[in-house]
């Protein structure tokens, strides 16, 4: 994880299913508990769930609130 990792969890939106274009700090955590059960996917996508799943998970998700625009 980098700084740029944080920065794309409050810019980049969800591409595709249920929550597409929700922003991926936005989605909720129960989708993303999904995830991490069922698995993440390939790429940077998944990657970036995946980190937002471990911040969420650990009550993290109000540090995000300085980096949004």
């Amino acid at each position: 994880m980098n700084a740029d990792d944080l920065q794309r969890l409050v810019t980049m939106a969800m591409p595709y299913g249920k929550y597409k274009g929700r922003l991926i700090a936005d989605l909720p955590g129960q989708y993303l508990n999904w995830f991490a059960r069922e698995g993440f996917p390939a790429g940077e996508v998944g990657r970036l769930l995946a980190l937002m799943q471990e911040i969420d998970h650990n009550g993290l998700s109000p540090l995000l609130d300085p980096l949004r625009k």
